[in-house]
């Protein structure tokens, strides 16, 4: 565990310690992450997790990877679509949750560790990341495994948030994660910097712009950045 001098900084850090510090974020929250995910974001969470499945079209004949799966939304509805899903976190907790809900669908749980997955390459049709590309050590080097892990002719899908191009929406938007986010972290969690985390973590993110660059530097071909309610949230696509 961080010592009190760290954990009283928040749960951000762009050094050696980044890593353990998120994984004591999503330790901490498990409980009450889908809770706390309804509320800040007034359930909208789930349409935009509809809409990066949707652009994956997954289908029977398919094999999918959801890395940084957390409570196993995105992977359990790969999963109804008929692929054969791997849902993969470095959160003990988070994914217990994922296995508690696992009842009518077959997905396969594993702890491990997004940038190093052990995983064989070429492996899956398509690789989905929602709200965990940013929390990783290097966001290049998660695109890398994600692309290694994709077939050719395979989807790497990014579900984040964004970065609003319009100067007063994105001062509202940010106002509202740097403020009112953790409002509710301290209400419901009693925990105001694990979602003061969410703002601290998109200074430090080049959010879509950097995601798309990223692909193409890969080789991806049809890269497109999806973008919801202003770019508040993107969903970037890519096709190895």
């Amino acid at each position: 565990m961080l010592p009190f001098a760290a954990m009283a900084e928040g749960y951000f850090s762009n050094d050696a310690t980044r890593a353990e510090r998120v994984r004591d974020l999503f330790d901490a929250i498990a409980p009450r992450y889908d809770l706390i995910n309804d509320l800040q974001s007034l359930g909208l969470h789930r349409h935009w997790k509809k809409r990066l499945v949707a652009l994956a079209d997954a289908r029977a004949d398919q094999r999918a990877l959801d890395l940084c799966c957390g409570t196993g939304d995105i992977a359990f509805a790969l999963a109804r679509n008929g692929a054969d899903v791997v849902g993969l976190d470095f959160s003990k907790p988070m994914l217990d949750q994922a296995i508690r809900r696992n009842r009518d669908l077959t997905v396969t749980f594993r702890e491990g560790d997004a940038l190093d997955t052990g995983l064989p390459d070429g492996h899956f049709d398509c690789t989905t990341i929602a709200f965990g590309l940013r929390n990783l050590a290097s966001f290049e080097n998660g695109l890398r495994e994600m692309h290694r892990l994709t077939k050719p002719g395979g989807k790497m899908l990014v579900l984040d948030f964004g970065k609003p191009g319009f100067a007063p929406w994105r001062w509202i938007y940010f106002r509202y994660l740097k403020w009112i986010v953790p409002w509710f972290g301290r209400l419901i969690c009693r925990d105001a910097p694990a979602y003061a985390y969410i703002h601290e973590s998109l200074e430090n993110y080049p959010t879509q712009d950097g995601v798309e660059k990223a692909m193409r530097e890969l080789g991806c071909k049809e890269v497109a950045i999806h973008r919801i309610l202003g770019s508040a949230m993107t969903i970037n696509v890519g096709v190895k």
